[in-house]
């Protein structure tokens, strides 16, 4: 799934250490803009670089997957994300392509034997 929002906050980073290793798990608050806009609560675990490049206010289109699961008979939602790419700036204005030139005139065939005079193929 995507998205794109603007960055609102980007809360501190938490970390710790389980059996598999070392972890860090950071959370940024992406105001999704509209008539009435929301806030969504994404989940950016070990990948401290891709929060290090994002910026308060700048839009962004974040790729996420959601994952509910249950713990002591309550349920809990995670919106994490696995890629995030900088909005493209509206290209600059285009430059028009130049005119282009007439085509040449293609050979008026008259007859069978003008035909065979005329021979543009490759082959």
């Amino acid at each position: 799934m995507e998205f794109e929002g603007v960055v609102y906050k980007i809360m501190p980073a938490t970390t710790g250490t389980s059996a598999r290793g070392d972890w860090q798990r950071q959370e940024v608050i992406f105001e999704i803009p509209s008539e009435f806009s929301r806030k969504v609560c994404v989940i950016f675990f070990n990948r401290p670089s891709d929060v290090a490049s994002l910026k308060e206010g700048k839009t962004y289109t974040v790729s996420i997957n959601i994952e509910s699961r249950e713990y002591n008979g309550r349920w809990y939602t995670d919106v994490r994300a696995w890629r995030v790419q900088p909005k493209q700036e509206e290209a600059a204005e285009v430059a028009p392509m130049p005119d282009m030139p007439p085509l040449a005139e293609e050979p008026q065939y008259t007859s069978a034997s003008t035909v065979a005079e005329v021979d543009d193929l490759p082959f």
